[in-house]
């Protein structure tokens, strides 16, 4: 993002700041779900991603250790999901499965997590949600994680983004913004260094890309992925730990005598703060009506999450890394305060966004997603199967309806995840009809994916293995 200064951050400032975006939301959030949008327009779309989020880290999904009071609000002005699904219990593989609109093992890439060992990435021609939005109209921006491909192949600006503010990797520190030592903050294809927590700066820099738009006569995407909560374990208020971290430089970001619960919320409510400093500045704007808000996780949680009342974490096919909070506030579309039931995924935001946009998705790269118009606006959507894989442990899954096939290290399991949220009742001999039925629809589907790649990246790596890449990275 070229057109605006990022902003320096004073004390005074944020303190300033921080009291105007309260005043702002608590003015706009007197019916601001109901509020009607400009006849004749096309929607903006501000897309908010966090990172290793599990689906019940908000107060309005059950965390009970700390509020999240603006999510919490964004939810009462539309509609809470309660069964929203990642494409993958990991960072790249879903974003490939968003930003395509795709299962992410159609794409070499897919197949690939961690990333960066290898020279992977999503390749420049492949049609995407940005590159489609634009051929629309629309003006496009990605502030935050890209983790889909390093230069000079690959890139943010050249899969479809006219402006990226953001890192390339898939985590750095919060303060030095480095990874294995080498810093990893840019300005489009130009390396940056800029003071500050990372999470405040991506909300900053969100925030001059509303203000850059707002005079625009053409319509917007923002995606803002943050980093937050991913690892490191690192508060705004923990620069200490971060000065040890670089001291020990390498791959320390992972720290595994790192973090605490209360790391951990510090971590998550200033996420919460700076997302209503963004949602206020856009009601400042007047952008409000005209955009839809959608607020996600790019797959399940990790060390500290609460994914109650599922078991697993991410890299597992369990619910609890699969499953995760989405909200969406549509003006005209979504009723304030509802929740919905609906089976959902990453990939179907491509199809929902580009028909609210008045396009389609690309006649050779056909989406495997669906229009989620009518699940937000409180229609069922019909039943369909959905699909995973992950290589760590063989891992395969299926859901439809109310039951789940799931497969890990060749152990096989039926579960009614909905009665049985925990996955604890084996049902495969007492329904075996369903269970076989589970299964050969996995195979059919698994058949027209891209076989797993043996030379691919995939979990069992080790620190070392990363810190020996990024320290040989030019």
């Amino acid at each position: 993002m070229n057109s605006t200064p990022l902003r320096g951050m004073t004390s005074r400032r944020t303190l300033v700041a921080g009291l105007l975006a309260g005043a702002a939301l608590v003015h706009a959030g007197r019916g601001l779900g109901a509020a009607a949008p400009r006849a004749g327009r096309r929607p903006n779309i501000l897309f908010i991603m966090a990172d290793d989020m599990g689906f019940a880290d908000l107060s309005c999904y059950g965390r009970r250790e700390y509020r999240t009071p603006v999510l919490d609000r964004l939810a009462r002005e539309g509609v809470r999901f309660t069964q929203a699904y990642a494409n993958s219990a990991v960072c790249t593989a879903s974003r490939v499965a968003l930003i395509t609109g795709r299962y992410q093992y159609r794409l070499p890439i897919g197949l690939e997590e961690p990333l960066g060992l290898r020279d992977v990435g999503l390749p420049p021609q492949q049609p995407t949600l940005p590159s489609l939005l634009r051929a629309q109209g629309y003006h496009t921006s990605l502030v935050g994680k890209w983790h889909m491909g390093s230069l000079p192949k690959y890139g943010p600006l050249k899969s479809g983004y006219d402006e990226f503010w953001g890192i390339r990797q898939g985590g750095v520190d919060y303060f030095t913004h480095k990874i294995a030592g080498h810093p990893d903050l840019w300005d489009g294809e130009t390396p940056i260094e800029q003071a500050g927590y990372l999470t405040q700066l991506l909300a900053e820099r969100t925030i001059a890309a509303l203000e850059a738009r707002s005079q625009a006569k053409e319509p917007w995407l923002i995606s803002l992925h943050l980093t937050a909560p991913h690892w490191p374990w690192e508060g705004p208020e923990d620069e200490a730990e971060s000065a040890r971290l670089d001291a020990k430089a390498g791959f320390a970001i992972a720290h595994y005598d790192g973090g605490s619960m209360d790391t951990y919320a510090a971590m998550v409510t200033e996420m919460d703060r700076q997302i209503g400093r963004v949602l206020a500045r856009l009601a400042q704007l007047g952008l409000d009506k005209d955009t839809i808000v959608v607020f996600t996780s790019d797959n399940g949680g990790e060390r500290f999450s609460d994914t109650w009342p599922f078991t697993g974490k991410k890299t597992e096919l369990l619910e609890g890394g699969l499953r995760v909070p989405a909200i969406v506030r549509w003006p005209g579309v979504a009723r304030p305060g509802t929740t919905s039931d609906a089976q959902i995924m990453s990939m179907d935001w491509l199809p929902t966004f580009l028909a609210a946009a008045g396009g389609a998705p690309d006649p050779a790269s056909p989406t495997d997603g669906v229009d989620l118009r009518g699940a937000i606006a409180g229609a069922a959507l019909p039943e369909r199967a959905l699909f995973w894989r992950f290589r760590n442990h063989d891992q395969m899954a299926a859901r439809k309806g109310r039951w789940k096939y799931l497969s890990i290290a060749g152990n096989t399991f039926l579960f009614d995840v909905v009665a049985d949220p925990l996955e604890r009742a084996n049902l495969k001999e007492r329904h075996p009809e369903i269970y076989e039925d589970l299964r050969r629809d996995w195979a059919k589907w698994n058949a027209r994916m891209l076989p797993n790649d043996p030379e691919a990246a995939s979990y069992g790596f080790t620190g070392e293995m990363l810190a020996d890449h990024f320290g040989n990275d030019s």
